[in-house]
């Protein structure tokens, strides 16, 4: 008889699962940087400073280069960091938010999955923080030193080794307040209020490379970070970058140029914008118009967008619910032609600063990205204008807009673990994206498509008018030929027309 023998094992992840987490899962040193200011928007800090010190002309990385992010929230005490902070995926956040979802300022937590913090290793080797609570009298130092490992943790100072993560060691001390206490911190033209409670992350032997203009389109996402669409200004939560001592002055007047493009230079505003889950309906203001429209009305069944996702006009849905929920969003339709008329002319500087916009998401106020980003075509709109016709949606280029999700609202609208769009589960996604390019697709086929024809309609009536002034001319000329006075004045008001 044989007697099956049983052995349990211990799942043991080799070290290079960090490599995994954060130098291949994160993207790049942009999207690295934003995941951890969003750790600083979920600590509810007023403030982020961003400062690149040591580094050369252009952001060359010299051997003394530093990325500082310092914030002023909660900050973290031991027991956080111990039981927390130093656990990949903990469930801290997500009992957090199933238990209250908004932090005491009143902001929606954004991290869940605790993946983010292995951004840091996207960036550099060496990683300190410092960090303190309200009501510590300590402030804790965390220090990473991965230096004496290869960048796939396969070897200890170049000797071949089997390093598993719990071989990896990381220090924590305590110490006197040295950091983290009461000051004036210089944040741009003004001062900001250095508390005794925050956190300060040092990041040294770093990887990759910068450039000014990588520098500048880090600032870019980060100005971008929360809605560029709000009515009120943000300041609430600023984030701002150093050159050691120097502050970046990049785009600063990026925000005004916009919003002025959006109001002035826009065919279309649609605002205040809705999908109502419960009745089946788009509502929003078109131009200041109050409108609604259900998706059951024959304008939007019959088009080919909405009918390939959802059935042919009268199906009910395909006998199911829709299931991405109610979501939010406005979007600036601009006339690119050379026909627009003259409110709406757009010059090459224009074009170019709406052509850095597409449509963004938000999930909370907070940006999925890389949604918005030029090169994105997350709505897949290019891809329609070629197979099915460029007549039946808007370009890429002529809109700017936002939609807003939220967690309470979209819960199966999830992220991507590396912070690169949704998750393409289930139904919810695509129903989502179908219901804002059907959105679209309707604006293109019934608002703008009468404001072409009216240009074309006017278009003819001014050839028409020109015609019947210009006969006019030529017959007043032959009447007063012998008048030369009379001939010149005539001339003058030709030129003229």
């Amino acid at each position: 008889i044989t007697v099956e023998q049983t052995k349990k094992l211990q799942i043991r992840p080799y070290a290079r699962l960090l490599t995994m987490l954060g130098e291949q899962l994160i993207k790049n040193e942009r999207i690295a940087l934003v995941e951890l200011i969003k750790n600083s928007y979920d600590a509810d800090a007023d403030w982020v400073k961003v400062t690149f010190q040591g580094f050369g002309d252009n952001y060359k990385i010299d051997a003394d280069s530093k990325i500082i992010i310092e914030d002023n929230g909660h900050g973290m005490n031991q027991d956080l960091i111990e039981n927390h902070w130093l656990n990949p995926a903990t469930p801290e956040k997500i009992r957090r938010k199933k238990k209250k979802d908004t932090t005491s300022k009143g902001r929606i937590i954004q991290g869940e999955k605790g993946i983010g913090r292995f951004a840091i290793l996207k960036l550099g080797r060496r990683i300190d923080i410092i960090t303190k609570t309200k009501e510590d009298n300590q402030e804790h130092h965390i220090s990473y030193d991965f230096s004496k490992y290869d960048n796939e943790f396969l070897s200890e100072n170049g000797v071949k080794k089997d390093l598993y993560i719990d071989d990896l060691r990381v220090t924590l001390s305590n110490r006197v307040p040295e950091r983290i206490i009461p000051s004036k911190l210089p944040f741009g033209s003004r001062k900001k209020e250095r508390m005794n409670h925050g956190t300060i992350i040092e990041i040294s032997d770093l990887k990759g490379s910068w450039t000014a203009k990588k520098v500048e389109s880090v600032y870019g996402d980060l100005i971008k970070l929360q809605s560029i669409f709000s009515k009120e200004e943000n300041i609430d939560f600023e984030v701002i970058i150093y050159k050691d001592e120097e502050y970046q002055t990049f785009l600063q007047d990026y925000l005004d140029k916009l919003d002025f493009l959006l109001k002035e230079r826009s065919v279309f505003r649609i605002e205040n914008g809705c999908f109502d889950i419960d009745k089946n309906e788009y509502r929003f203001t078109i131009n200041g118009i109050e409108e609604s429209i259900s998706i059951l009305d024959p304008s939007i069944t019959a088009l080919k967008v909405f009918e390939e996702r959802f059935g042919k006009a009268g199906s009910e849905l395909n006998n199911r619910e829709i299931e991405c929920g109610s979501f939010d969003f406005g979007f600036y339709i601009f006339d690119f032609s050379a026909q627009a008329p003259a409110r709406y002319q757009l010059d090459k500087e224009d074009k170019d600063n709406i052509r850095k916009h597409r449509i963004y998401l938000y999930r909370d106020n907070i940006r999925v990205y890389p949604y918005g980003e030029p090169d994105d075509d997350w709505l897949r709109i290019d891809m329609y204008r070629g197979t099915i016709s460029a007549g039946h949606f808007l370009s890429n280029d002529q809109v700017v807009g936002f939609v807003n999700i939220s967690q309470k609202n979209n819960p199966n609208l999830k992220d991507k673990t590396n912070r690169e769009g949704l998750i393409d589960e289930g139904n919810a996604t695509e129903d989502f994206i179908t219901l804002i390019q059907t959105f679209l697709a309707y604006i293109r086929q019934k608002p703008y498509a009468r404001y072409r024809k009216n240009i074309e309609s006017k278009k003819g009536q001014d050839i028409f008018i020109s015609g019947r002034v210009q006969r006019g001319f030529d017959e007043l000329k032959s009447a007063v030929e012998d008048n030369k006075a009379a001939l010149r004045i005539l001339s003058k008001a030709e030129q003229g027309i």
